[in-house]
């Protein structure tokens, strides 16, 4: 695109894609052969680099490694109260540190479909048939025994997955559990002694800090990308053959994110988990600097309920919403022209308990505006199950408010 002397042409518009697209397999690459993914001489000289680097880190008990005489060492020890990871060295760089220390709690996943046949931990047939790569993603370990979260959309189109936990150790993962709506899910691998990665509270996470993504870019397993926290508060939804997927209060970064990060880390200077890598906005479906990253915070509130056998739930409200602007408010006799009008309230759900009555028109949720039905959804899915908010409404040409207690989902599915 051309522009005239003196102006910038304007970028392509953006679009919202996940980082970990279903066509995204690596051609002709079986599972125990794993680095025929890298092509051409150059990407040989780079992987045997990398590799070099791999089987030293995995060798050993920690992140060792020569800089003339001086050594720059973190190490790894597992007690009685749980992982300790240590740098013993003031040399040692922020990045290197916090790789080190998250790092061993990364996967890589890769996703297969079957029509038929029996296969084992590899992906090898014992029938003569053979297993189709059909994606890959990345995960996070959760807890010594194999508890992996990652995001649904790596997930939902397998029939069986091959987790990579190092280069020596590529386990047969089973799907725990999933949650659409909130495009994440639960895997197990029948392993012990694994590294769960420590975590953070994610609603002290401020705009400017550092932070690292961590996860399998183009398959490149156990990469790392830096930057910081561009904005806070981001959502959207995304259809998908699912249904709607609904991303709230999403944490946005420049730290790079590409196909393949998806369901990977995004860790502050502690190397603490504040969020998963899920969501990029692109012209090009590849890095253009703005990655999104669920909240680690509510990620494993939905984890824990998936690994605790329950049915995830979500808050609810309790209405059937739609749209009102400028070309409808006369159809729904509106007095404002931006907001979501009640078109259903369901019976003895909390806005049922609140007051609410269809043909009220929402306005504000705890006085954020609102001015789609789908910015009522995000707001209220931001919240958890128990949680009061303020709906500020109009009924006619009154504003009016209630206090709303929001319910559980699940209590009011068919």
């Amino acid at each position: 695109m051309t522009a005239p002397f003196g102006q910038t042409a304007p970028p392509p518009p953006p679009s919202h894609e996940h980082p970990a697209l279903p066509h995204q397999k690596r051609p002709d690459k079986k599972p125990a052969s794993r680095r025929a993914l890298f092509l051409g001489p150059l990407f040989g000289v780079l992987v045997g680099a990398a590799l070099t680097f791999a089987l030293l880190f995995f060798a050993t008990d920690g992140f060792h490694f020569t800089d003339g005489e001086k050594q720059r060492i973190v190490t790894i020890e597992e007690g009685s109260s749980g992982i300790t990871i240590t740098p013993l060295a003031e040399d040692a760089s922020l990045a290197e540190v916090v790789a080190a220390k998250a790092l061993p709690s990364i996967v890589n996943i890769d996703v297969y479909t079957a029509t038929h046949g029996s296969y084992d931990d590899y992906g090898d047939s014992s029938s003569g048939d053979s297993l189709e790569e059909y994606g890959l993603g990345s995960g996070i370990i959760l807890s010594a025994d194999g508890y992996i979260l990652t995001n649904y959309h790596v997930v939902e189109s397998g029939d069986e997955f091959l987790v990579n936990l190092d280069q020596d150790r590529q386990l047969k993962g089973s799907l725990v559990g999933s949650d659409p709506s909130s495009d994440l899910a639960v895997l197990k691998v029948d392993a012990t002694g694994l590294i769960p990665i420590e975590t953070a509270d994610s609603s002290e996470v401020r705009v400017g800090e550092w932070v690292m993504a961590l996860g399998s870019p183009f398959g490149l397993e156990k990469s790392v990308s830096t930057g910081i926290v561009s904005a806070l508060f981001r959502s959207t939804t995304m259809e998908s053959a699912s249904g709607a997927s609904i991303y709230t209060n999403m944490i946005q970064t420049d730290a790079a994110i590409n196909p393949g990060n998806s369901g990977g880390a995004l860790v502050n200077a502690e190397g603490h988990l504040i969020g998963v890598n899920t969501l990029i906005s692109s012209s090009t479906n590849s890095s253009a600097g703005v990655g999104f990253a669920i909240p680690s915070n509510y990620a494993l509130n939905i984890a824990e309920q998936i690994m605790s056998g329950k049915e995830v739930e979500h808050a609810f409200l309790g209405v059937t919403l739609n749209t009102v602007d400028s070309s409808n408010a006369d159809q729904y006799d509106a007095t404002v022209d931006a907001g979501a009008h009640i078109e259903e309230v369901v019976r003895d759900s909390p806005a049922d308990k609140a007051g609410l009555v269809p043909g009220d028109i929402i306005i504000s949720v705890d006085e954020t505006p609102v001015s789609t039905a789908a910015e009522v959804v995000i707001e209220v899915r931001g919240r958890y199950v128990g949680d009061v908010v303020t709906i500020e409404f109009m009924r006619g040409s009154e504003r009016m408010s209630a206090d709303v207690k929001l319910g559980a989902d699940v209590d009011f599915r068919d």
